[in-house]
């Protein structure tokens, strides 16, 4: 399935002023977030580097540094300070160097490059100057070594300087103005002398996959042991669209020879080295149908499929996994019921699930976190009352300790409580989340406001929601319900939003407002419901379905799933959830007939409409079709598009925009 934004909602970590008596959160706290993010524990367990996000509104950017956490003195300092598109950081195999990635060069000609930070002395280096940048990197066992991925320079560069620059089209977004060049991997070798050199050790038309937000970041390059060989994913051209024909390689690193690990031919990925070197794990979907849930399987590194070991004792579609240092275990993270939940899986038992103690790891698609050689754990997570912070797990089975206090603030101040609530509905055990107003009473009646999560293959969980809170703080019960396709509940869940977008998703989120009504005092004439992306598919199909909605804010919509097919970046995959192209077989009938677009006419709802400009994974044109829709038929809508890339704004004082009108619109019609 493929997924759009797990959720922008999730990241909303906020630092404030404690008062005497403690205030309600509200839409202004939202600028003062502090993110913890991109964990590396070092080697030996003893410090964790991670970035530290801050947003500035004055300068509307995202202020990020580098921070170290030291797990002994309990002490935290900064590494760096203000670096442009900071990320990534790793360790060196013996612990004293610290190789990250982040912004060189200034203006246009700015873009991400490798630096090292020794700790023996000195500032960050830089190690590259990639003319298209770098994306990933791993250092070799030996530390004398790193082999990075770096983007091909289009190969018609001179006749772009004449204007030649017509480029012939594949799978891939409607708006890009050229071709995508192919990744690929190059070794950049430390001399004795203290100076370096760079190799190109692939090449091709082929490529390694990039990474493609909102998403899982790009398939990791891994190291044997040996220093001899490269475990990576080979996709068969540039094309993001087409990663369904990815395959898992080890590179020869002295002859070049590349062989694939197994016979698949499809569907795999994120291919890893055990630590012993004796065998590789890697992502495949179960029962290789690419529709379905991710699974992990293991694989003699010598080459052969291997064995699934998640099929069974874990039953949820798989973020991440991370070797343990025995090699005979593996870390697994997954959404399970309304957490974020860790698993410890031996090669040839059953997984036991890691008691968290309420912390919610950070993993929209894909889990943030670090495993040391002595089997400390640290990761980047939240409560449900308390922001994003660095969490410490001395082992595998200890309990895990909040470390940093960035948001203590925050979870002082008066919140709304959280609660899960379940219900039953076509045959499946469903569930969601609920945020009462603070100080709610039992015995009065509030207005409810949905907020539909994205994805559709993501979830929302019992971890700090900021929005939530905003709109808990106005006084309404705010649900946030989990529907077939949501990856929570099982695979049998996950597929049941197969050839099913959008009449058996809305039958789950009615049932689950049937069960709210039955355990809260619901005003059933003071309802909203709202989401962004597979969220506002969602809204865009229930307010043409149903009529309780008193107001509705649909936010980078999936209106017409034929525009979704043929102009999203990744649009094409729609086929292996909606059995086939809109093209072949008759089944645009089936593409028509799951479009909210197609009971457009029947919307009475008033309805607010957002999107960006420049958005890839749900074209715009997707919201001007739905705005025209109702305009038309005289429903109250307004439509507000935001002039930037990406499928959120990613800057403080748009985001805050969006935040701003998205409640206002709510407030306007429930107050």
């Amino acid at each position: 399935m493929k997924r759009f934004i797990t959720s922008v909602l999730l990241a909303a970590c906020i630092a404030a002023t404690p008062a005497s008596a403690p205030r309600t959160f509200t839409l202004d706290d939202i600028p003062k977030i502090a993110g913890v993010s991109n964990v590396a524990i070092s080697p030996d367990g003893k410090q964790i580097a991670f970035v530290l996000t801050r947003q500035n509104l004055k300068t509307d950017t995202n202020d990020r540094t580098l921070e170290l956490y030291d797990v002994v003195a309990k002490t935290t300092r900064a590494l760096t300070f203000e670096r442009e598109g900071l990320a990534s950081p790793a360790w060196s195999p013996d612990g004293t160097k610290l190789a990250f990635l982040a912004d060189y060069g200034s203006g246009d000609d700015a873009n991400q490059q490798l630096w090292i930070l020794d700790f023996r002395g000195g500032d960050p280096v830089a190690a590259t100057k990639a003319p298209q940048g770098v994306e990933e990197f791993a250092w070799r066992p030996d530390g004398g070594a790193i082999a990075f991925v770096a983007p091909d320079d289009p190969s018609n560069k001179k006749d772009l300087q004449k204007h030649l620059d017509s480029f012939v089209v594949g799978d891939q977004a409607y708006d890009d103005r050229s071709a995508p060049t192919s990744n690929h991997i190059w070794l950049l070798v430390f001399n004795g002398d203290g100076s370096s050199t760079t190799k190109r050790l692939t090449s091709g038309s082929w490529s390694l996959p990039s990474a493609q937000p909102p998403s899982s970041p790009g398939p990791p390059i891994s190291w044997s042991p040996d220093g001899k060989s490269i475990v990576f994913t080979k996709m068969p051209n540039a094309y993001d669209a087409d990663s369904d024909g990815a395959i898992v390689c080890a590179l020869d690193v002295a002859g070049g020879k590349i062989t694939p690990l197994t016979s698949h031919g499809k569907y795999e990925g994120f291919g890893e080295y055990s630590p012993d070197g004796t065998h590789v794990a890697y992502w495949y979907p179960q029962s290789g149908d690419e529709a379905a849930v991710t699974e992990i399987y293991v694989a003699p590194a010598s080459g052969g499929e291997g064995t699934d070991v998640t099929s069974e004792g874990i039953d949820t579609n798989v973020q991440r996994f991370i070797w343990l240092p025995d090699s005979k275990h593996l870390l697994i993270s997954g959404h399970k019921d309304t957490d974020a939940a860790l698993w410890i899986k031996p090669l040839d038992g059953k997984a036991v699930r890691l008691d968290l103690h309420g912390a919610q790891p950070s993993q929209g698609f894909w889990l943030d976190a670090s495993v040391a050689k002595s089997g400390a754990i640290a990761f980047a997570g939240s409560e449900p009352n308390h922001p994003s912070e660095l969490y410490y797990m001395s082992a595998p089975d200890a309990a895990p300790q909040r470390v940093t206090s960035y948001n203590d603030a925050i979870a002082a101040l008066d919140l709304g409580a959280v609660h899960v609530i379940q219900w039953q509905n076509d045959g499946f055990a469903e569930d969601g989340v609920v945020t009462l107003p603070p100080g709610y009473d039992s015995a009065k009646t509030y207005p409810l406001v949905l907020v539909i999560h994205g994805g559709p293959n993501s979830a929302s969980i019992t971890s700090f929601n900021g929005f939530n809170q905003v709109l808990a703080a106005r006084g309404y019960v705010v649900f946030n319900p989990n529907y077939r396709g949501s990856d929570n509940l099982g695979a049998k869940y996950w597929y049941g939003i197969v050839n099913d977008s959008g009449a058996g998703p809305g039958r789950d989120v009615m049932a689950g407002i049937s069960a709210l009504e039955q355990q809260y005092k619901i005003d059933t004439s003071r309802i909203a419901v709202s989401g962004w992306s597979y969220g506002g598919y969602m809204t865009s199909w229930m307010i043409g379905h149903y009529h309780v909605w008193k107001a509705a804010v649909s936010g980078a919509a999936v209106n017409d799933l034929i525009d979704e097919y043929a102009l999203a970046d990744n649009g094409v995959g729609d086929r292996y959830t909606m059995n086939g192209s809109p093209y072949t077989k008759g089944l645009v009938k089936n593409y028509i007939a799951q479009s909210p677009i197609s009971a457009a006419w029947s919307v009475t709802t008033p309805t607010l409409i957002l999107s960006d400009v420049g958005d890839q994974r749900v074209p715009i044109t997707q919201s001007y079709k739905f705005y025209h829709a109702l305009k038309d038929r005289g429903t109250t809508v307004q439509f507000w598009a935001y002039p930037v890339s990406g499928h959120f704004p990613g800057d403080p004082v748009r985001s805050l925009d969006v935040y701003r009108r998205w409640s206002g619109w709510i407030e306007s019609y429930l107050k």
